[in-house]
């Protein structure tokens, strides 16, 4: 059969294989060894232990788990209270008051969590009660959560970095220190909405609480000191070249043990809890890379991603079309795939095309992960939408039309990335070693 016909049948397969409700990492191996058996005379049993052996023993991955593990420890300490202390006494002058302590807030626990919904869930569990008892507005409140918390996956240390630099073969130390500038520009572009909202519903903002002197403010501001140390403790080292992504990990899980330790909150119930969920995490995320590594060079040995590089090569896309276009599609894949599973399903067949394009994969690299936050909060599968949802009790649908301001502020992040590429390249371009 033909590469068209071998494409019909993987597309088909997949989708009864995810509809199903079979496990992603299933699915991929799945379509791997159909594309494979049906199109191919390679030894099937041979491709897919090879692959899914080199994938799991990968010395990169060894950063995932320690990553997810120091967000399980942090997400089970008192970091979120004292943000939410250290950060008030600042945002209470800005239009939109404390909702900025939402993404403020976010911003800083993502760069130390490097989950979206780990990120939501702890400054949602702090905030949104403070917050509806002060008089704010609750969709506001519920939207800039599920917008910000997405800065999880933005701001390093980031999980999804993690697989998309495994995926594409892409330093995982520059994918870290390239997400900084835009997950800052990011929360700007967040705190503006926050801001020209609150200018234009003047009646749906609380007035402002009583002053603090500058002694107030810096006292309670010190207890934003612990997680900022621990934040230049694992991204400075990367940017510096002292230690590696995995070593920065290890520095990191110290770190917020010790934190956990000084602020009273590590017991042998927290500590047990913490490495239960990090080894539930890991090893879902690892269970999918295998099953998309076997996809991968499946697909390479039917020739598929050549196929539908050449198509798109055939249309005559410029860049900026071929971007619109990629945009669109993992618009509507996020409507019913988790991030993670973008990423890995669309490596293989989009990168070739990509590179085709003269598209640097570093750049690319920041792109997708902005397009899949957006993922984050688009029903009926956003991960932070349930999140919220869980928390405030609101439909998903009520959450997601909290956040949709929230998505067209990502939707002009992305806009900015290709006017301003130097966002993304040029701290990369400064680190050492």
């Amino acid at each position: 059969m033909d590469q068209t016909t071998a494409s019909i049948v993987v597309v088909v397969t997949m989708l009864l294989m995810l509809g199903t409700g079979i496990w992603v990492a299933l699915a991929l191996a799945g379509v791997g060894f159909v594309a494979m058996a049906l199109f191919t005379t390679r030894p099937v049993g041979m491709v897919m232990a090879t692959n899914i052996w080199g994938a799991s023993t990968s010395w990169t991955l060894t950063a995932l788990p320690l990553f997810i593990w120091m967000g399980e420890i942090l997400f089970r300490t008192r970091i979120s209270s004292d943000m939410f202390k250290g950060l008030a006494p600042w945002t209470g002058w800005l239009p939109g008051r404390l909702m900025h302590v939402n993404i403020v807030g976010c911003t800083i626990f993502a760069a130390v969590s490097g989950s979206s919904a780990a990120t939501a869930a702890t400054i949602g569990r702090m905030t949104i009660p403070e917050l509806t008892r002060r008089g704010y507005d609750p969709m506001m409140i519920v939207g800039s959560l599920a917008g910000a918390g997405t800065l999880g996956l933005l701001i390093p240390p980031s999980i999804i970095m993690i697989v998309y630099g495994v995926a594409a073969d892409v330093s995982i130390a520059r994918l870290f220190i390239a997400g900084v500038i835009p997950g800052i520009v990011l929360t700007g572009l967040f705190m503006l909405y926050v801001g020209g909202w609150s200018l234009l519903n003047p009646d749906r903002v609380p007035p402002r609480e009583a002053r603090q002197s500058f002694a107030e403010k810096i006292r309670d501001t010190g207890s934003l000191i612990p997680v900022m140390l621990l934040i230049v403790g694992v991204l400075g080292s990367i940017y510096a070249g002292i230690a590696t992504p995995t070593e920065a990990a290890g520095i990191g899980v110290l770190g917020s043990l010790v934190l956990a330790m000084v602020t009273g909150t590590m017991s042998w119930a927290t500590f047990r809890d913490s490495v239960m969920g990090a080894a539930h995490t890991s090893c879902m995320i690892g269970f999918i890379l295998a099953g998309a590594a076997f996809l991968t060079v499946a697909m390479g040995y039917t020739g598929i991603p050549r196929l539908l590089a050449e198509w798109i090569t055939s249309m005559q896309l410029s860049t900026a079309s071929l971007l619109v276009v990629l945009t669109l599609f993992f618009i509507v894949m996020g409507c019913f795939l988790d991030g993670i599973s973008m990423v890995v399903l669309t490596t293989s067949v989009i990168l070739p095309m990509v590179q085709n394009a003269g598209i640097d994969l570093l750049w690319f690299g920041i792109y997708i992960i902005i397009v899949v936050e957006m993922a984050q909060i688009t029903p009926p599968v956003g991960f932070n939408l349930f999140v919220l949802q869980s928390m405030t009790g609101k439909s998903i649908f009520t959450v997601g039309k909290a956040s949709l301001p929230f998505f067209l502020m990502m939707i002009v992040m992305v806009a900015l990335l290709w006017i301003f590429p130097g966002m993304v390249t040029w701290l990369p371009s400064l680190m050492i070693g």
